[in-house]
């Protein structure tokens, strides 16, 4: 997914790379929150 990413928007890797990390934060922190409030629930 990395390099379609880097391809598709037309980024350096560099770009590419400080994007991609900051998307998967917010992925892994979002779903760490669900779990928490899905723990919650159950």
């Amino acid at each position: 997914g990395f390099w379609l990413v880097k391809e598709y928007f037309g980024l350096t890797v560099g770009q590419t790379i400080k994007t991609w990390s900051v998307m998967e934060t917010i992925i892994s922190l979002v779903g760490f929150g669900l779990t928490l409030l899905l723990s919650a629930v159950v």
